[in-house]
């Protein structure tokens, strides 16, 4: 998904987020957020993908301020009110892969620009998927024998614990996170903090700090997993901006809640609707 207008101004929004996360000396901070903005407006092209220029902003204010997880205490807090969370609302779903699904798509409300109050409102209601391919999803999940799930925000993770189970069931399943900080996206490190390192089976990581999969600065190893798996289960917009550049093969699922207005008209559907989508 190439870049719309409005989101210079979203990007913008990350720079100074990032910046005064990473630290309290003002001056370092006006001195990564000016460095970090003169990239966005060399970098801002309607032929860019917003993921692309977010991966360069975010490492600018890493590398000024010196701070290599500026939305740790975020990602804290995040992974604390959605483990309550969850414990509250699992028991709504059934133990099957279509439900699992919607479980895993509702804690896609998460998002570091939105309070943990309205994130928790949003995942106590069920998910209605404007675009739903949930169904063919599962049929193809029954020819498949490689998965790749590939992990969003921290918080997510316990909601996609028992869709990663049940579809382990049926096919080989590795979960995919990121191999160091990068917003508020899972790593390796958080997955083992949240008690949950041998409940996903194998983990993997996409070798780059990416809000999104930029397969050009991606690992060898995730691009061959990539191109082996017969499905490619992506949650978040970040995925989606980034994998919805490629060839439509069939065999990429978007599972997210479209956040803004730029993703959900790319969607053709309403904002903070949800969808699982295979393409």
């Amino acid at each position: 998904m190439k870049v719309y207008p409005e989101c210079y101004d979203c990007l913008g929004r990350l720079i100074c987020q990032a910046g005064r996360l990473a630290t309290s000396d003002e001056l370092l901070r006006q001195k990564a957020v000016e460095k970090a903005t003169n990239v966005l407006d060399r970098e801002f092209s309607d032929e860019q993908i917003s993921i692309a220029i977010a991966t360069k902003l975010h490492k600018i204010i890493r590398d000024v301020t010196g701070n290599p997880d500026p939305y740790r205490t975020m990602k804290e807090n995040e992974l604390a009110v959605a483990g309550e969370l969850f414990s509250k609302v699992k028991g709504h779903y059934k133990d099957t892969i279509n439900d699992y699904i919607k479980l895993a798509a509702v804690a896609n409300a998460i998002d570091f620009f939105r309070s943990l109050d309205d994130v928790a409102e949003d995942i106590k209601k069920p998910a209605e998927f404007a675009i739903d391919d949930s169904q063919r999803f599962e049929a193809e999940l029954k020819k498949a024998s490689k998965v790749l799930y590939l992990a969003d925000n921290v918080g997510e993770i316990y909601f996609d614990l028992p869709l990663v189970k049940k579809m382990r069931q049926l096919v080989d399943v590795k979960y995919v996170v990121k191999p160091s900080p990068v917003q508020n996206d899972a790593t390796a490190e958080d997955v083992k903090e949240a008690g949950l390192e041998g409940e996903f089976g194998t983990v993997m990581t996409t070798g780059m700090a990416s809000p999104g999969v930029i397969l050009d600065l991606a690992s060898n190893q995730f691009r061959q997993e990539f191109k082996a798996a017969d499905l490619v289960f992506a949650k978040g917009m970040g995925h989606y901006e980034s994998l919805s550049e490629l060839p439509e093969e069939g065999k990429v699922f978007y599972c997210l809640m479209a956040k803004c207005r730029p993703v959900a008209n790319s969607l053709g559907i309403s904002l903070n609707s949800y969808v699982a989508m295979l393409r």
